[in-house]
């Protein structure tokens, strides 16, 4: 029989050279092309936030583009009316979409299942609605949304301002992949599959279901806030309609074909989510969605546990 230590030793000798390329990829490639990797990376902090609460605790959320919607119009406001720098708005991100989400979590954590999803539907469809109510309008902008003047990088930055702002959510992936790894391997991460997987016997070990699924869902929708602020310093605009239904289904997307339960699925979601869509386009502008449907039909059969599942399945069988 073999071993697993040269499985052992891929793993690690993976995660450096995927690092080493994520690195050296803005160097190589076009500034349009830095700019969507941009949006990889804040896809996967979103995706990994939705991951902790649907591949690890077992809960399904449609509306977790409510969340990116907080963070986006929190960094907004702050660098529009109070003029902070981009990279000083994503506490405050973090912690207003901490609390949006552990609020909502209170009353939903007595929801299971297609229950859940259908209320944090519902949580995505009105607040759009929500941020162009006439009351709202004078903070929100409204329909109108609120353009922010160009980013501007930290003094003594000597590179350019698209490689500052994919330095800038690439690095904040990096932190939560770290966060992330650390909640899933120790006590959290085992309450959490517990919950997912039995929550009878979870609730026998002394499990409080509802406290952890509230408290989920507020880390969850932190993750999603912070890159909702990284997607306002990225884009320069918010508006109530770049948040709508589909945000929160392509995210719930990209974690299903990247990989449930899984830190690297909820990158390469990411990137099936950012490219596959923008690929179905450039074959044909009149049937991209089809196309794009047809992609995603093709992964589901072939991958049904995600890219990252297939990458384990090959590994068990070595």
């Amino acid at each position: 029989m073999r071993t697993g230590k040269p499985l052992n030793l891929l793993k690690p000798v993976a995660a450096g050279a995927a690092l080493l390329a994520a690195l050296l990829l803005p160097w190589l490639i076009s500034d349009y092309r830095v700019f969507q990797f941009t949006q990889v990376w804040i896809l996967a902090i979103a995706m990994l936030g939705l991951n902790l609460l649907t591949g690890w605790c077992g809960q399904v959320s449609l509306g977790h583009g409510a969340f990116f919607a907080v963070g986006a119009y929190c960094s907004a406001l702050l660098m529009h009316h109070l003029g902070v720098p981009d990279w000083l708005t994503l506490p405050a991100c973090a912690l207003v979409s901490y609390a949006a989400g552990w609020l909502f979590g209170l009353p939903a954590a007595r929801l299971e299942g297609l229950y859940l999803a259908l209320a944090s539907f519902a949580l995505a469809v009105a607040l759009p609605q929500l941020l162009k109510h006439p009351l709202l309008a004078p903070l929100t902008g409204g329909t109108q949304g609120i353009a922010l003047d160009a980013a501007t990088p930290p003094a003594g930055w000597p590179f350019s301002v698209e490689h500052w702002l994919y330095a800038l959510s690439l690095g904040s992936l990096l932190v939560a992949m770290l966060i992330t790894h650390q909640l899933v391997k120790g006590q959290p991460g085992r309450a959490m599959r517990a919950l997912r997987d039995h929550a009878v016997a979870a609730s026998t070990l002394g499990i409080d279901a509802a406290a952890l699924k509230a408290r989920v869902f507020g880390l969850s929708a932190m993750y999603a806030g912070v890159a909702g602020g990284l997607s306002a310093a990225t884009v320069r605009y918010v508006g109530p309609d770049s948040f709508d239904v589909f945000l929160s289904i392509s995210l719930l997307v990209g974690i299903v074909i990247g990989g449930l339960a899984s830190i690297p699925g909820s990158v390469l979601g990411a990137l099936f989510v950012q490219f596959v869509p923008y690929t179905a386009e450039q074959v044909s502008r009149e049937a991209a969605w089809a196309i794009y449907g047809l992609f995603l039909l093709i992964a589901l059969w072939a991958m049904p546990g995600g890219i990252a599942g297939l990458g384990r399945g090959r590994a068990r069988q070595r």
